[in-house]
């Protein structure tokens, strides 16, 4: 039985009872046994444990866990501290010091985000060591849908940063038109220059959530 315990246990009442997670959750036991699987068992669910449905106010999507040791732990694009920032990352700190002036520390840790609503989602959240895409296709995307559906229905705006190919196939999702979509090219160094630079996608995010009413999020990560 998984626990988040927040609204979304309410939110998703029977997903985790469906037929396709029984299977997914059927071949997540046996890779976990089998194989080398990030992230940790227990840090799967940290994005939607971290970032309640209430609280959820922007999403940043991504394609599915970093591959190497130690690095993913449940968040999308964040590391652990004492973990080298990886190539992604590092961009997104460059595009947040050209948007908003904003230098990073040195650790990679985005939980600061999380803990402000901003829900670091992964369209996949396992993945077996250094073997990219591996889980893709064994129900995951199926149950990230499930969640994006609900944010869909929020009554309050939220801003969906939709980065890369993986990310926008999901913009068919988001159909309220009280929220925002920005899409842009994924961070990472092989696209990076083709548009994610300069997309000034943190301060059009805090733009959206002011006229709102809302907070803006605190992009600064703190040491």
């Amino acid at each position: 039985m998984v626990e988040l315990n927040n609204d979304w246990d309410l939110i998703l009442k029977g997903e985790f009872d469906k037929p396709y997670y029984l299977e997914l959750r059927s071949f997540l036991v046996n890779e976990y046994k089998t194989q080398t699987i990030y992230p940790d068992m227990h840090d799967i669910f940290n994005a939607l444990k971290l970032s309640s449905y209430e609280n959820t106010r922007v999403v940043i999507l991504g394609q599915d866990p970093y591959h190497g040791e130690e690095q993913a732990h449940g968040l999308s694009f964040s590391v652990k501290k004492g973990i080298e920032p990886p190539p992604s990352l590092r961009n997104i700190y460059l595009e947040q010091k050209t948007d908003l002036g904003i230098v990073q520390p040195h650790h990679g840790d985005l939980t600061w985000w999380a803990q402000q609503g901003v829900l670091l989602l992964n369209a996949v959240l396992t993945v077996r060591a250094h073997t990219p895409n591996s889980h893709k296709g064994k129900g995951w995307e199926q149950f990230t849908n499930r969640v994006i559906a609900a944010l869909n229905q929020k009554d309050t705006p939220v801003v969906f940063l939709l980065w890369g190919a993986n990310a926008r196939n999901k913009a068919s999702i988001i159909t309220n038109p009280i929220h925002l979509k920005l899409e842009c090219p994924h961070p990472s160094p092989l696209s990076a220059y083709n548009g994610f630079f300069g997309c000034r996608h943190f301060s059009k995010t805090n733009e959206l959530l002011v006229r709102s009413g809302q907070q803006p999020i605190d992009w600064q990560l703190k040491d």
